[in-house]
């Protein structure tokens, strides 16, 4: 964290609203793509994003400025989006999902840049019968690129939780893409 940052977050634990603005600026699209990858709809990632910094105003008096701001936000945005999935219905894959996936593995532009609806077939896919907590461990250390470190702040998780949640999810991920007919 640079200098500038940490004097930002701490304008911000002293109320300042124009501070937080630059704050939700800077954060708000890492924050978004963590809500998509692990609830696989654009509207519900948009609510937890909104309602992640609604908390970050409300309890700044709480975030420590001495650690990484982006291990804080993970971890709320994390445990909006588990909520969210306790609560709702499992999601399922369809051929369409099937079809985003097939149309991204055989594009011959590897520097594509997925949208949001294409991440959102592509996860749902693909985390099909994983649980909350593998869906998390999985999005957070293999979709965000986050290291184990990180994953085990956010989550709460000791380093054996997270490499056999991570283990258990790759396997059930590589099971499902060898079912689709990708070796």
């Amino acid at each position: 964290m640079t200098n500038e940052e940490s004097q930002i977050l701490s304008r911000c634990k002293d109320g300042d609203k124009t501070a937080f603005r630059w704050v939700v600026e800077t954060y708000q699209r890492r924050a978004f793509s963590l809500a998509l990858k692990m609830l696989a709809n654009e509207e519900e990632a948009k609510d937890v994003v909104q309602e992640a910094f609604i908390r970050v105003w409300q309890e700044f008096d709480g975030y420590d400025v001495q650690r990484p701001f982006s291990t804080w936000l993970y971890t709320i945005v994390s445990r909006l989006c588990l909520n969210r999935l306790k609560r709702a219905q499992i999601i399922r894959s369809s051929p369409l999902d099937e079809q985003a996936l097939h149309r991204y593995a055989t594009d011959a532009d590897s520097h594509r840049t997925l949208e949001n609806r294409e991440w959102i077939s592509i996860v749902r896919l693909l985390a099909d019968g994983l649980s909350t907590k593998q869906r998390l461990v999985f999005t957070l250390s293999q979709l965000e690129g986050l290291p184990s470190a990180e994953v085990e702040q956010i989550t709460g998780l000791s380093a054996l939780q997270v490499k056999s949640n991570l283990y258990v999810a790759r396997q059930a991920i590589r099971k499902r893409l060898k079912e689709l007919g990708y070796d």
